[in-house]
């Protein structure tokens, strides 16, 4: 017959697994705050309650299995996109596919167990409900800044960019994506303590200022919003957006009947001053021209053209490369990319990945891409259009790649293609995160995607004009002005990585004194 120690612990592992199945649902409807499904309040009362079954975890080793559970249904649903470049070459990486997910959504949810686990110990064992409820908000913010630069960082997901589609988005101009994801938490905080509380008062107490805050921030930034005019720079941009599937992109039969799409598309209704070709747009490497880069200055009638490319380098090292030409066709700077997409367009692991063949999704050519190096400012006064900073695909989700040191730029670009995330949560979520670019630095973004969204965003993160996901046409609109250098363009994020540290040092000095 089993012990009483043996039921005890047998039913500590029920009220364990319980918990965690209980925080996996948590975390799956926390992730609904993200496109498509863009609902925010979903994602700050899934994360209340999943602080609330926290406050009843018995010690650090139920705290993590918790936060991690969460993390997977969090990761699991924002990032179910992941499969979609596996299933591109379905013979080749189909079966990877759900592996992929699997690693990617558990991995990351490794930092939300070390968040769980940390809050835990800095609440202490007989904590008060006002620590149980702080202490996951500023670790789990903690985490998630952490996830952004680990192992080269993968920030998308982050809790700030459920508020895209609302006025709160403004917010990122002042205190950025850490900020906001700061800030959602304390909220998330707040409500949590009304779940948590001991007195009937105080719970209501705490759901009112939890509500309160979010709805004042809401009708501050809304107010803000209206009085936000999108001011004409006199500039004319074309977007082009081929919709190029990518099992079809390169396949020889399709290469002329896409190159003629493109060059049809630039040709356009009347004169502009820039236009825009997606990133890889050429069918062959830059050096290997032979006129198809006079064919797009003739098209393009005397407007400048940003395209994307691949090209070698004097080290026959594979780039992935922006080009801007000029009135005549001809290359006037190249912009390499510089952080690339692990598992995407190089496998981890260097000359040895290389040696065993591991090249990643993206190309099968001399062992993946290789990063590119320089400056990211890139000067086109001479042509009429300013300055203005360059980034290819995956660096748009980095908030470090829309500034540059080198000065303040008039502009910024992307260039993507966003065919390998399918047609459904990938492309929207990487739009997202593309107009809290142009939000955190003031400045107008020009979006050019292959198979959508191609886009052009005012420094409000407005959409001022877009093409669809699977739509191919051209898109013209007046590039807005830039709205001048925001708080957050001139400081960065180390206000609100102080902020953390501070909150973070003052839980653990006080954990002796309260947290027993």
């Amino acid at each position: 017959m089993p012990t009483d120690a043996t039921v005890r612990l047998g039913d500590a592992l029920k009220s364990v697994r319980r918990r965690m199945l209980a925080g996996a649902f948590s975390g799956a409807v926390a992730a609904l705050g993200h496109a498509p499904f863009s609902v925010p309040l979903a994602t700050v009362i899934a994360l209340a309650c999943a602080v609330a079954l926290l406050a009843r975890a018995d010690d650090l080793r139920s705290a993590a299995w918790l936060g991690w559970a969460t993390g997977c249904g969090y990761f699991g649903v924002a990032l179910h996109w992941i499969i979609e470049p596996f299933l591109v070459d379905v013979a080749r990486h189909g079966w990877m596919a759900p592996f992929a997910l699997v690693f990617m959504s558990g991995g990351l949810a490794l930092f939300w167990a070390g968040a769980f686990a940390t809050a835990r110990w800095l609440a202490g064992s007989s904590g008060s409900a006002l620590r149980l409820a702080l202490s996951p908000a500023v670790c789990l913010a903690a985490a998630e800044t952490a996830r952004s630069f680990v192992l080269t960082g993968f920030p998308w997901a982050l809790p700030a960019y459920v508020w895209t589609e609302t006025s709160l988005r403004l917010l990122v101009a002042w205190i950025g994506p850490f900020g906001l994801t700061f800030a959602t938490l304390a909220v998330v905080s707040a409500l949590s303590l009304s779940l948590i509380g001991t007195r009937h008062m105080w719970r209501l107490v705490a759901a009112g200022f939890a509500m309160a805050l979010l709805f004042a921030a809401y009708g501050w930034t809304s107010v803000l919003e209206r009085t936000m005019q999108t001011n004409p720079s006199g500039k004319t941009v074309r977007i082009v957006q081929p919709n190029e599937p990518q099992n079809e992109k390169w396949l020889p039969e399709n290469v002329q009947r896409f190159w003629l799409r493109k060059l049809e598309l630039t040709e356009g209704d009347g004169p502009v001053d820039l236009v825009i070709w997606p990133e890889v747009s050429l069918p062959y490497l830059l050096e290997r021209d032979e006129g198809g880069l006079s064919q797009i200055g003739q098209a393009a009638g005397g407007a400048a053209v940003i395209l994307g490319a691949q090209r070698l380098d004097g080290n026959d090292r594979l780039l992935n490369s922006l080009v801007m030409l000029d009135h005549d066709g001809e290359p006037v700077h190249i912009y390499d990319k510089q952080h690339l997409v692990p598992f995407g367009e190089y496998f981890p692991g260097g000359e040895l990945a290389r040696r065993l063949g591991l090249e990643g999704l993206a190309t099968n050519v001399l062992g993946g891409f290789s990063a590119g190096v320089g400056p990211r400012l890139r000067d086109a006064s001479k042509m009429g259009l300013g300055s203005y900073v360059p980034m290819i695909c995956y660096e748009t989700i980095f908030p470090r790649y829309a500034r540059s040191d080198e000065g303040r730029a008039d502009w910024l670009v992307q260039l993507t293609n966003d065919a390998w995330f399918g047609n459904f949560a990938g492309p929207q979520q990487h739009l997202q995160q593309a107009r809290m670019r142009a939000i955190e630095q003031g400045l107008p973004l020009i979006r050019a995607a292959n198979t959508g969204i191609s886009a052009l965003i005012d420094p409000q993160g407005r959409i001022v004009a877009r093409l669809d996901l699977n739509e191919t046409g051209a898109l013209e609109a007046g590039l807005p002005a830039s709205s001048g250098p925001t708080f957050y363009a001139r400081v960065g994020d180390w206000p609100v990585w102080g902020l953390m540290l501070l909150c973070l040092s003052g839980l653990a000095l006080t954990r002796e004194r309260f947290g027993h």
